[in-house]
């Protein structure tokens, strides 16, 4: 019963469309270097970008972070439009060479609506040498691809400890983030949530017994509208989570370096929150619900959507969603300036409207659930893990301005 309640309180929390194609962003005024700027890095990271996710977060951190910190150099508005397009172009030209034709086309359109002087000048420069510092102060830091991935050693099969997966049995992935350099977190380590239920706990057997019947790729159960939930929400949670980002720059009333600010912080807590979410996975090692109700004795039994290859708790999708969600309600509000609306990669055609920064949090932790890939207890311990990385984020930001 609170599964199906909890459902009906989403479905009155959102509009659910579907549509011909996903809507796209706004049309950004010539004059808003944010949005200018904002949508030049999500481009040139879709188009040629890593291929894992804190990656591209990184670069989203270190293009963003340098702009807010050269815009310390003066409050007028041409020098800190200026600073930003000089850090944000010098960080998409290095770490995503492959569109540097691109960023140098963003580049000449914005600085022609910049009015020429000094200011405009000095910002520039200073937007490019803080760029090219923190790039080199993040060399090594272990958030390349390679290192990402390091390969997993499995341990041998026992009640609780992750094993590869079915249909793929694929490797374990996202290993090496746990020794990764965070931004602003002292260790990976932090903000370790508690273990998870034990193996056999009322709680643990209430976790299983909810993602077996609901999560089933033939549940006979979930409802059309958890299904939907759960596809939805199925997507890569930074593909998610950027236009729910630029809607709140987007109705952001700050100045430039207020709404800079805005995106270099998410940012870096969503890069730091990857990090400790690789090392709680990776000290737990907590099987996958299918693995462990095959060992229950369903050995047929299957999730709605494949399962990820790393272990289970916490979430990686709602940390990312509870650091999120931190973020933009310290900085923005609990609620949006208005409603904003998002599509989906998983689910074609559908958007979803919003009007606060809570419910896509509330709704990827039943989302997981209901695809048969997590338990709750991992999807509630990754919100709180989301969220005191982000609320650390937030206490660090003027060490982390300052450079």
């Amino acid at each position: 019963m609170f599964i199906k309640r909890a459902g009906a309180v989403l479905l009155g929390a959102v509009t659910v469309t579907a549509v011909g194609t996903a809507a796209p962003a706004a049309a950004t005024p010539s004059n808003d270097s944010v949005l200018i700027w904002y949508d030049a890095t999500a481009a040139a990271i879709t188009a040629g970008g890593a291929t894992t996710q804190v990656t591209n977060g990184r670069t989203w951190a270190i293009g963003w972070l340098a702009a807010a910190r050269a815009q310390k150099g003066s409050h007028a508005n041409a020098y800190q439009r200026a600073a930003l397009a000089g850090a944000v172009h010098q960080t998409l030209i290095t770490l995503t060479p492959t569109q540097a034709a691109a960023a140098d086309t963003v580049l000449a359109a914005d600085l022609d609506t910049i009015p020429d002087g000094p200011a405009k000048d000095r910002g520039l420069a200073a937007g490019r040498d803080e760029a090219a510092d923190l790039i080199a102060e993040r060399a090594g830091d272990g958030l390349d691809p390679a290192s990402v991935n390091t390969p997993y050693p499995v341990p041998a099969a026992a009640p609780g400890i992750w094993q590869p997966t079915p249909p793929a049995y694929a490797p374990a992935t996202q290993y090496g983030n746990r020794v990764a350099r965070p931004f602003a977190l002292r260790g990976a380590g932090q903000y370790r949530p508690a273990p998870p239920p034990a193996l056999g706990s009322a709680r643990y057997q209430r976790d299983i017994a909810e993602v077996k019947a609901y999560g089933a790729a033939n549940s006979t159960v979930r409802t059309q509208a958890q299904t939907d939930t759960a596809t939805f929400w199925l997507g890569s949670s930074y593909v998610l989570y950027t236009p729910i980002l630029r809607a709140a720059v987007e109705q952001s009333r700050g100045p430039v370096a207020e709404r800079t600010r805005l995106v270099a912080l998410f940012h870096v807590a969503s890069v730091d929150t990857q990090i400790a979410t690789s090392d709680a996975k990776y000290a737990y090692q907590l099987w996958r619900p299918v693995t462990a109700i095959r060992a229950g004795g369903d050995a047929e039994w299957l999730p709605l959507h494949a399962t990820p290859a790393h272990p289970d708790y916490p979430s990686g999708h709602n940390t990312y969603s509870g650091s999120a969600e931190q973020i933009l309600t310290e900085l923005v509000g609990p609620k949006a300036r208005g409603a904003y609306t998002i599509p989906s990669p998983t689910a074609p055609g559908v958007t979803r409207t919003y009007t606060d920064w809570k419910v896509p949090s509330r709704e990827n932790v039943d989302a997981r659930v209901w695809s048969g890939i997590h338990t709750r207890s991992a999807d509630e311990a990754g919100i709180k893990l989301g969220k005191d990385v982000a609320a650390n984020t937030i206490r660090n930001a003027r060490a982390l301005l300052a450079g």
